[in-house]
């Protein structure tokens, strides 16, 4: 879990196979001045041509937060060009930029939404959805998206669409996503004899693997994982549903994760622990330990997401060729996060549409905005790594092309990760909570030669519905 991923507050998960989403008008609300009217209200004011595009010469202004600071030079340098570039298209909208760093603090953010605060568009993470309707502050641009808004809209991909929508309604669109998987030293396998262009897929393989890698000695272990500051949860959460497992019931009241699936978790970890000796003595590891046992030739896997790679090139000093990436194992799911953006409750019509406009043209058009890879390229920031990841047909080929065309990382380390499509499934209700009572297990059978592999989850079980029980 990375810095940002620290700060994120987990509300009920959705799992929406498809949407259909209304072709009606979107509910009434208030004027909709800018800045919105501040009522509550999460629907925009009816408008009988909300599914066309903005004209042109439509006149309004909006807030967006987000924009990259100022210690970031290419990428400031770059939301200026593509304000710019947009505004050719759309001379009349004014886009007054917030530099808000980091782009949401949880207390801040709660402030704003019950203050009604927040910009005009609005930057969230995936998990903030509920958080967000409870305190009415999204507006419903169901009426607004569809193929002439959105050109590419039908193949972002369903599961990241689902945590933008409820009860039918879509109230964002993705900015950037991850889906976890399985992270490894493309060096520590070619020195143990393993194939680097074919990564473990499975529990077993991992095992296998980890103990060749950890046979090279010098304090080499063949596989990490986070037990502390609720990171130990979190990673059991990956990997439960890798394995097609699921942490609580449909409805979010009871822990779910009791199962056979929950039981291989924590039975891998402690036979690669314990008669494997494939991982570390020394454990109660966080973020970013593991990331930095890599980076320094000790770790030969971890479950991770894509960005732990710059993280392990930019501030570790590691080098982009020793780092692979492959499927989650096990490959029935595989934990999803990310952000986006929303629209602010009370918003006109133009604002919503100006919004859409500005979030296409920058987050959602190939050749464009972050997909400018050849500016990418030319600003000195890496292209190739698998985020984001969130379409799928032909704006997938399309991305991999142009990514590989002014690719600065290698990205033929990353294809085994590309070539499975594991579906996503976002984090559980009340994750945090969660992810500390299951901290518990995980540390227990890293630590613990004795652990109980059933009373562990038995007590976890036991803790967790109580947590829920509170919430109710």
């Amino acid at each position: 879990m990375n810095r940002n991923r620290l700060l994120r507050r987990a509300v009920t998960a959705l799992a929406v196979a498809g949407l259909v989403l209304p072709v009606a008008a979107c509910s009434s609300s208030g004027s909709g001045s800018s800045g919105g009217s501040g009522s509550g209200d999460t629907g925009a004011s009816k408008s009988s041509d909300a599914g066309t595009p903005l004209d042109p010469k439509t006149k309004v202004t909006i807030s967006i937060d987000c924009q990259p600071p100022t210690t970031k030079t290419a990428e400031r340098k770059e939301w200026a060009e593509d304000i710019a570039e947009f505004n050719k298209t759309y001379p009349n909208v004014t886009i007054n930029s917030k530099d808000t760093q980091p782009c949401e603090e949880p207390p801040k953010f709660t402030a704003q939404l019950q203050g009604k605060t927040q910009t005009d568009v609005f930057y969230t993470y995936f998990t903030d959805l509920q958080q967000v309707l409870d305190a009415g502050g999204a507006a419903d641009i169901s009426a607004y998206v569809n193929e002439k808004t959105v050109p590419a809209f039908k193949d972002i991909d369903p599961s990241v669409l689902a945590t933008l929508t409820d009860g039918g309604k879509l109230y964002g669109l993705p900015r950037s996503n991850y889906k976890m998987g399985l992270l490894y030293s493309r060096s520590l396998f070619k020195k143990a004899g393993l194939d680097p262009d074919k990564p473990p897929a499975t529990w077993d393989e991992i095992r296998a693997d980890a103990k060749k890698i950890a046979a090279l000695g010098g304090g080499v272990n063949g596989y990490g994982d986070y037990s502390a500051t609720n990171q130990g949860g979190w990673h059991f959460t990956a990997e439960l549903y890798g394995l097609g497992g699921t942490m609580v019931n449909d409805d979010g009241s009871k822990a779910a994760f009791n199962t056979a699936e929950g039981k291989q978790v924590l039975q891998n970890l402690y036979d690669m622990r314990w008669t494997d000796k494939s991982m570390s003595a020394a454990q109660g590891l966080k973020w970013p330990d593991l990331m930095t046992q890599m980076a320094a030739g000790k770790l030969g896997m971890y479950v991770g997401a894509p960005d732990d790679i710059t993280y392990m090139v930019q501030t570790l000093k590691g080098d982009y060729q020793d780092y692979g990436m492959g499927p989650m194992p096990g490959g029935k799911s595989a934990l999803l996060g990310g952000d986006d953006y929303m629209f602010k409750a009370g918003s006109t019509p133009d604002q919503i549409k100006a919004g859409i406009a500005w979030i296409n043209f920058k987050y959602l058009t190939m050749g464009k905005g972050q997909f400018n890879y050849s500016r990418t390229k030319a600003d000195g920031l890496p292209v190739g790594l698998p985020e984001p990841f969130f379409f799928t047909g032909s704006s997938l080929d399309q991305d991999n092309q142009l990514k590989a065309a002014s690719a600065t990382v290698p990205v033929a380390n990353y294809s085994p990760y590309l070539a499975v499509q594991v579906p996503g499934k976002t984090e559980p209700a009340n994750a945090q909570q969660i992810y500390k009572v299951l901290d518990n297990p995980v540390s227990a059978v890293l630590t613990d030669k004795n652990a109980n592999v059933d009373k562990l989850l038995s007590d976890a079980e036991n803790q967790v519905n109580q947590v829920l029980a509170n919430l109710q």
